[in-house]
């Protein structure tokens, strides 16, 4: 607010100032005018300055107050401009002119009345000189400031300091004059400082500074805020540099401690690894809260258990997970990573267990001692680097102790304070919710795999058809578990089905929901159902999945899985394959050839109503056909075509097994641990030819089954199973008879001679015989119920032009084929 020009007092003697009035109001004078220009509002002051009373001038223009018009530039300032000041000649009551300075600001409209905004002009009155004189008021303002503030000459050698210089530095204003910052404070800062204050004298300049220092009769360093600024004389000559400086220390830790707490929110709990997440904790805390750190937690922890409710018992018992130092190499380290220690009741991290809050303790000589007398080796290494501060954390998370985190400082001189436990607490809460989040998952991942693999093929069984070799990699332990399986399922007629599947998700959940469709799908397979419409029935079962999930958890399942089935038929040497969204199968002929099949892909399973088609594959003896998940093809950073490309490559090589080119296969593709789950199968196709295959035509002729019983016995004698012609004479008896009687034309009977001996007679008719209980007098009934009886296993498959009745008959080792193998 600018003073009042000119020597005009405009007094009045009635409202003279009284020094004894410490705010006199009428010392200023206040005018308001409203929007339109009409005085409002009149002080004592304004009477004061210019002789009119409140009576006289509200209601009028105030432009009737001033001596004369102001410029037209400022009137259009006025209409745009939240404050305005200038000087104004104004009219007294007697006519005379003064000149004032004005300060005008304009105060929007509030409340319920609105006016559309007014001015507020003020202006000092002048005031008899005060007794206590501006030089005065100004030394005394500058001792007593509550800022650190020392005044130095061009010479930069100090002049003045007021009081708080004086407490900072320990030492009263005479013992300083005549010294430079240089000479008061031995601080690598104190050149630096004096530095700036020569940039400042020359540039004229302020300069800023952020500066730590070690004071001496202080314990720690400070943090400080200093201001160096040019003085200047009346006639604008650099006359000397102000210092003034602001203990921010508080302030910088309190940063610190907030730049940590973000720093641990960001790297405490990157993985779901249990070790590693206590090793973040340890780095985090290192060097800004201690200079060295240990994470221990109870031994059951890391099995994914959780501990017994209260105390723990004595002696605690821990296990070292994770450590760090400010130090290379952690020479401080007594308990290796790994190890299990024994902590007496009077320990540090019993006490903090057992009493499940956190405590500080100073190392003191006493302390000492008794660590001496329980666990010599800690007490060495504690005096050989000099621990003197320690600060227990314990770890809790969802209610469950799960060990105790203990900071250090040794290279810290100041010892932990009642911030820094809350600091500690802070990241070690952070910290523990991660690990018990790890610990849950590691519990539930064992049970996802125990349950995977008792869902999985432990073994596959051997097959005249095909040589099989598998592998199963489960997820990385920060996908979790999937939903991944295979299958090798024997049919009827020498057959084999070749499965594989993936279920969306991954945890139990998913491994549950693979056990149920591998099920259903050996359930579909046994009734000899084709490739398409298994899929068909294993689609509405993953939808009543879903619905069942949405109505246990009320929310939707969204349960989804993808499948291939293919079915190879030794005999034909043809596959027939389908595929639900699955990936293609690899094929590798014996040329050394490898293509990716046309197979179309089919929708998901789970979408329900949509078709699913069959391709039918004339596979040469000897080719391999290659089932996998995407988890295989699909690598993190790797595009699908770029692994079905590495997949052809690998297969296009010779290699002297299935199970070394299953090896190769993984190693290529996957050569860290996969982030999905991996389930590979590979079938190398057999043939059975004319000499483990016969057949014959019969006549809808019941005098035909006479000689299908012979064909059949000349059949076995050639192959040298003369033992089990009796059997076999029976089952083709009752065969043959069911089908000329039941069905109808065409009728074949075919004997194939695998690792059991196989009949089986077609007809054209699709009605599926059954078993039933014949009554005694019946006369028939009873030919199905022989077969079962004398037969290892019976059944029915539809075909395109009929069915087929099928029986086998276990063969002994001496007359099974000869097969080849890897």
């Amino acid at each position: 607010m600018n003073a009042m020009t000119g020597s005009d007092t405009a007094g009045d003697d009635r409202a003279a100032w009284r020094p004894d009035d410490p705010i006199d109001e009428s010392a200023t004078a206040v005018a308001r005018v409203d929007s339109n220009g009409i005085v409002i509002g009149w002080s004592e002051g304004a009477r004061r300055l210019l002789g009119h009373r409140s009576t006289e001038v509200i209601g009028r223009p105030a432009a009737s107050l001033l001596a004369r018009e102001p410029p037209a530039e400022t009137l259009r300032s006025l209409k745009t401009l939240p404050r305005w000041n200038g000087t104004a000649t104004l009219l007294y009551r007697d006519g005379h002119h003064l000149a004032v300075d004005l300060l005008a600001h304009r105060r929007e409209p509030d409340g319920e009345e609105k006016r559309g905004g007014e001015w507020l002009l003020v202006s000092p009155l002048a005031r008899p000189a005060s007794p206590l004189h501006d030089d005065g008021l100004v030394m005394w303002a500058f001792t007593r400031s509550p800022f650190t503030t020392a005044l130095y000459d061009t010479g930069l050698r100090l002049r003045r300091a007021n009081a708080d210089m004086e407490r900072v530095i320990g030492l009263p204003e005479a013992a300083m004059r005549g010294l430079r910052v240089s000479e008061i404070v031995l601080d690598p800062e104190s050149d630096r400082t004096e530095r700036c204050m020569r940039r400042a004298l020359e540039t004229g300049e302020e300069q800023h500074l952020q500066q730590s220092l070690h004071l001496a009769g202080h314990e720690s360093a400070s943090v400080w805020t200093t201001l160096l600024t040019p003085v200047r004389d009346a006639e604008g000559t650099i006359r000397g540099v102000l210092l003034s400086a602001y203990d921010v220390t508080e302030e910088h830790l309190a940063r610190g401690r907030l730049a940590l707490l973000n720093e641990a929110s960001i790297r405490i709990g990157s993985t779901l690894d249990l070790a590693r997440t206590a090793q973040e904790l340890a780095d985090v805390a290192i060097p800004q809260l201690a200079d060295f750190v240990t994470v221990d937690l109870l031994p059951a922890i890391e099995g994914g258990d959780d501990p017994r409710a209260g105390p723990p018992p004595s002696p605690v018992m821990l296990r070292r997970v994770a450590y760090q130092s400010v130090l290379e190499g952690c020479p401080e380290v007594v308990v290796e990573r790994g190890t299990v220690a024994a902590y007496p009741d009077d320990s540090t991290a019993a006490r903090c267990l057992t009493t499940g809050r956190p405590l500080i303790e100073n190392v003191t000589a006493a302390a000492m001692d008794r660590v001496a007398s329980q666990t010599p080796d800690r007490a060495e290494r504690m005096r050989r680097y000099g621990f003197h501060s320690v600060l227990a954390v314990p770890m809790r998370a969802r209610g469950i102790t799960l060990g105790v985190a203990t900071f250090s400082r040794h290279r810290h001189p100041e010892p932990f304070e009642q911030d820094d436990l809350l600091l500690g607490e802070e990241i070690t809460a952070r910290a523990a919710v991660c690990i018990d989040n790890a610990r849950r998952y590691t519990r539930e991942r064992r049970t996802s795999l125990t349950l995977q693999s008792s869902l999985l093929p432990q073994r596959l069984p051997p097959q005249a058809a095909v040589d099989v070799a598998s592998r199963y990699l489960p997820a990385s332990a920060q996908a979790g578990v999937g939903g991944d399986w295979f299958d090798v399922i024997p049919l009827s007629g020498a057959r084999v089905a070749l499965v594989v599947g993936d279920v969306v998700g991954h945890g139990i959940q998913a491994s549950a929901a693979m056990g149920r469709l591998r099920t259903a799908v050996r359930t579909l397979a046994d009734v000899d159902l084709p490739p398409d419409e298994l899929l068909t029935h294993l689609d509405d079962m993953v939808i009543h999945l879903s619905t069942e999930a949405e109505s246990t958890d009320g929310i939707v399942g969204d349960i989804g899985a993808t499948c291939l089935y293919a079915v190879y038929d030794p005999v034909s040497r043809r596959c027939a394959v389908a595929r639900a969204g699955h990936p293609v199968p690899a094929l590798a002929t014996p040329d050394g050839a490898v293509v990716f099949p046309d197979v179309p892909a089919g929708p998901p399973l789970g979408l329900g109503g949509l078709p699913f088609e069959v391709t039918e594959l004339e596979l040469p003896e000897g080719s391999i056909l290659t089932l996998y998940t995407d988890g295989l093809i699909e690598a993190r950073g790797q595009d699908i075509d770029e692994g079905l490309n590495a997949l052809r490559t690998v297969l296009a090589r010779p290699s002297p097994s299935l199970e070394s080119t299953c090896d190769t296969v993984l190693e290529t593709l996957l050569p860290g641990h996969p982030a999905d789950d991996v389930a590979l199968l590979m079938a190398r196709t057999r043939a059975l030819d004319a000499a483990h295959v016969a057949t014959w035509d019969v006549p809808p002729d019941p005098a035909a089954v006479a000689e299908a019983r012979k064909n059949a016995v000349r059949q076995l004698t050639a192959w040298g199973l003369d033992e089990t012609a009796f059997v076999t004479e029976l089952v083709v008896s009752e065969l043959v008879t069911n089908a000329i009687r039941y069905g109808g034309a065409p009728i074949q009977l075919r004997l194939i001679r695998d690792r059991h001996l196989i009949c089986e007679v077609s007809d054209g008719s699709n009605t599926t015989p059954h078993l039933r209980r014949a009554r005694t007098f019946d006369e028939g009934g009873r030919g199905l119920l022989l077969v079962a009886q004398l037969t290892q296993g019976w059944g029915t498959r539809q075909t395109h032009t009929g069915k087929t009745i099928w029986a086998e008959q276990a063969l002994s080792p001496h007359s099974s084929p000869s097969t080849k193998t890897d």
